[in-house]
């Protein structure tokens, strides 16, 4: 095609679920819980976490930081989201798509740092208790964090120029619920080859070896586990760590089926259902995993509950 004979896109249209319109109003409702749920449980980690001095050690601050990325993550999709699916059609502006694409890209590539340090951190407290206060210090601790956050926005910023870098000549329909990767560059006018390659390494490197390392971590910390002589402690360093593998499983899990997949392995409805099972349910599981499982967010919970409690009765 000729370059004098192609337009510039200014805007998108997200279809969403619009081949289903008899089911938007419950899609509406089931994400609007979702998504206040989400939002609830995750500021109570922070709030919990922020406000016990007790917790402020590296595996619960690693914590409160995932719980900011995963209501930050929220805020960046949902709301978009439920416009989308209380309308046939949405249109979203070229800025907007771009804003939205960064925000997933950034707060998705900090969480998958993010979950690798906490594998890190697990391992120097099992493997390496007499250590642990040297291993994992304060500027370590900070190290990690930063690295997570600055890796994230690197990411974000090289996959996002460069998508918005192509020429988008029409059709400006994206067959999905928000500007993700994948369906946006479907629309592209130009040859995304190089792109292609660059986003499967990026997300083998961003995605599956920090998987890799965090798989390696744990079984370190399995055999570590396996030779403690008491039950108890047995037991406690499994409760630790059993929180961080389901969230680890729940992330990467959906993340690789939804961008390692083959360009045509699937239907686009069924890209949309396994974007929102890493879109809507990692981000709701992840504060009643670790609520449940932990010991010492329940009685900080507790505790920030009955002083609440007894501020009111005075």
């Amino acid at each position: 095609m000729k370059r004098q004979n192609q337009s510039s896109v200014l805007e998108f249209i997200l279809l969403g679920f619009s081949n289903f319109p008899e089911l938007q109003v419950q899609l509406f409702g089931v994400f609007l819980v979702i998504y206040v749920v989400t939002l609830i449980g995750n500021a109570i980690i922070i709030v919990v976490i922020s406000l016990n001095q007790r917790l402020h050690v590296p595996m619960y601050l690693f914590l409160l930081n995932l719980s900011v990325v995963e209501v930050s993550f929220s805020a960046v999709i949902m709301p978009e989201m439920l416009v989308v699916v209380s309308t046939e059609k949405t249109t979203v502006s070229f800025v907007g798509c771009f804003a939205q694409m960064y925000f997933i890209l950034l707060f998705g590539g900090t969480e998958c740092f993010l979950l690798g340090a906490m594998a890190y951190d697990r391992f120097a407290a099992i493997c390496h208790p007499l250590n642990y206060q040297v291993i994992m210090n304060r500027g370590v601790f900070m190290k990690l964090v930063m690295f997570s956050w600055i890796s994230g926005i690197m990411v974000a910023t090289v996959q996002t120029t460069w998508v918005f870098s192509f020429l988008f000549c029409g059709p400006n329909e994206i067959n999905h619920l928000f500007c993700e990767t994948p369906p946006v560059l479907e629309l592209v006018c130009a040859d995304t080859f190089l792109f292609e390659i660059y986003a499967f390494t990026g997300t083998i490197l961003i995605v599956m070896v920090p998987f890799l390392l965090i798989l390696l971590s744990y079984i370190r910390v399995l055999f570590a586990i396996l030779k403690m002589p008491s039950t108890t402690g047995k037991q406690k360093a499994f409760s630790t760590c059993a929180s961080h593998l389901t969230s680890v499983t729940l992330f990467y899990g959906t993340a690789n089926m939804t961008y390692l997949q083959p360009k045509s392995g699937y239907s686009p409805e069924t890209k949309k259902l396994m974007s929102l099972a890493y879109t809507l349910l990692t981000p709701l599981l992840k504060p009643l995993i670790y609520s449940l499982r932990n010991s010492e967010i329940k009685r900080a919970l507790i505790k920030l509950w009955r002083r609440k409690v007894v501020l009111h009765t005075v």
